[in-house]
């Protein structure tokens, strides 16, 4: 890895587990742990990494899809864990005992300089105790992640800027959740200002927040009962190119998967 980079690769996203690994040239940290210590060190195998050299976890919010092994990696490789106060409360006894020193404190809207990285944090909208997400730096260039919101505020875009790369939400097709299976409550939950970002959201969010600086752009959180990829990647496609933004020649749009890692890729 080049001393100026960080590398990325989105392990896992989608509704049943998400979990992110971020590396730099002095630190390796999980972003979420959302599934079984097992299927992670495998996820990280697909990507030529090992959980022993990890340094911390971070977590955005409490939601078991983001901390099933939060715990299990902590204890077992005597991680560091990142969140904020009500983000701790909330989720201290779905995770088991984890030591003291371990249990660290990153508050929402402020920047931790962890290593060669500075990480900043932003709150969003969703149905969590204090939901967070990440805008990770290092030497002008930077990563976003953007999933488990109901809406994007001006004041968040405004963080979110002109990113060299980012893992955006596209959660739901909305005609599909509206005629899918679920109960009309969930789907209200779903559809609601605190729940999560349709394609369409995702995509116009996008629009707005796309700069000369990116590249990359991960679609993640993909519901598996009411999205598909082919539908996902295409409204994100067609929106761009309604709004002449360069798809494929200034930047490329990727696809994540539930139990696939994504490649490695330079930041």
């Amino acid at each position: 890895m080049a001393n100026n980079a960080f590398n990325v690769s989105i392990l896992a996203s989608g509704s049943s587990g998400n979990t992110l690994y971020i590396e730099s040239p002095k630190k390796r940290i999980l972003v979420d742990a959302g599934l079984s210590g097992k299927k992670i060190t495998s996820l990280l195998a697909e990507v030529d990494r090992r959980p022993e050299d990890l340094d911390a976890i971070l977590v955005t919010h409490e939601h078991r899809d983001h901390i099933h092994g939060v715990g299990v990696m902590a204890r077992k490789y005597h991680l560091d864990i990142y969140a904020n106060e009500k983000t701790w409360e909330a989720m201290d006894g779905m995770i088991g005992n984890v030591p003291v020193e371990q249990k660290q404190i990153f508050e929402m809207g402020k920047v931790l300089t962890f290593g060669d990285l500075d990480i900043e944090s932003f709150g969003v909208s969703h149905d969590a105790a204090a939901p967070q997400f990440y805008r990770f730096h290092k030497d002008g260039k930077s990563f976003v992640m953007l999933t488990d919101t109901g809406y994007c505020s001006d004041h968040v875009r405004g963080i979110i800027r002109d990113a060299d790369a980012y893992l955006v939400e596209s959660n739901h097709d909305l005609e599909m959740l509206r005629m899918g299976p679920y109960p009309w409550s969930l789907k209200q939950r779903i559809l609601g200002d605190r729940g999560h970002l349709s394609n369409d959201d995702g995509a116009l969010v996008i629009t707005d927040v796309i700069g000369n600086n990116t590249k990359r752009i991960y679609l993640g959180h993909l519901s598996k009962e009411n999205n598909m990829k082919e539908l996902a990647h295409l409204t994100m496609v067609n929106t761009l190119k309604e709004h002449d933004l360069g798809v494929g020649e200034d930047f490329e749009i990727y696809d994540t998967d539930p139990n696939y890692a994504t490649e490695l890729f330079a930041i």
